[in-house]
């Protein structure tokens, strides 16, 4: 059970989906459950008083917003999303789980033409920007929101960049990574101010985390 602590109650950003799946399964098992978050409803908040624990379930894109802004004390979120919107929160561990590659891609038969900026199609800018940044090359960039695979088989764009998992999308689509260049796996967050005045009951879910995590 949760050391109370301040008498508030920790809130929990679980993202929804298979990663919010999976790390409630993960905390569950380490005394952090809350029975109702199974019930059939449309709720997308779920207390444990006993347990001393608040789960709140958000868009996976949202939950370092809520725990940026205090709405949430801790959350998990993927590498991705920290890097693409630089939150101003504490990461505190690798979860090891939801793990993908962030990579550039292109047609199988791309050769780069490097006598003219990269034409670059992706929904992660900043990420994209930096990586580029660090090897001293010129691009343009063409934000997109889905369907990112489509822009080099149109001609819109040279390369993409984005997340590739099993890679059988890319393949499907008769395209090939060029470079992966960072590891994305499911990180657990805190905002500032919480990790402050809650440190110890926070404090407490990370190391019984960690030690759930090295037994796996």
């Amino acid at each position: 059970m949760l050391t109370k602590e301040n008498g508030d109650m920790l809130n929990i950003a679980l993202p929804k989906g298979r990663l919010g799946d999976q790390v409630y399964e993960l905390l569950s098992g380490i005394g952090y459950d809350c029975k109702s978050i199974y019930e059939q409803n449309r709720k997308l908040i779920f207390e444990n008083p006993q347990n001393n624990v608040r789960y709140l379930l958000v868009k996976p894109s949202d939950v370092a917003i809520y725990v940026e802004h205090h709405a949430a004390d801790v959350g998990i979120v993927g590498k991705d999303i920290l890097l693409e919107s630089r939150p101003d929160v504490y990461e505190l561990l690798d979860l090891n789980l939801g793990k993908c590659r962030m990579c550039v891609a292109a047609k199988t038969d791309y050769i780069e033409d490097r006598d003219r900026p990269l034409r670059v199609a992706t929904k992660f800018v900043n990420i994209a920007k930096e990586y580029y940044a660090s090897q001293n090359r010129d691009i343009d960039i063409i934000k997109l929101n889905g369907s990112i695979e489509l822009a080099p088989i149109l001609g819109l764009s040279d390369v993409i960049v984005d997340i590739v998992e099993s890679g059988s999308t890319i393949r499907e689509n008769n395209l090939k990574v060029v470079e992966e260049f960072q590891q994305i796996s499911a990180r657990f967050i805190a905002n500032k101010i919480s990790f402050k005045f809650k440190n110890q009951i926070i404090s407490q879910m990370v190391q019984r985390l960690s030690e759930a995590l090295t037994e796996r």
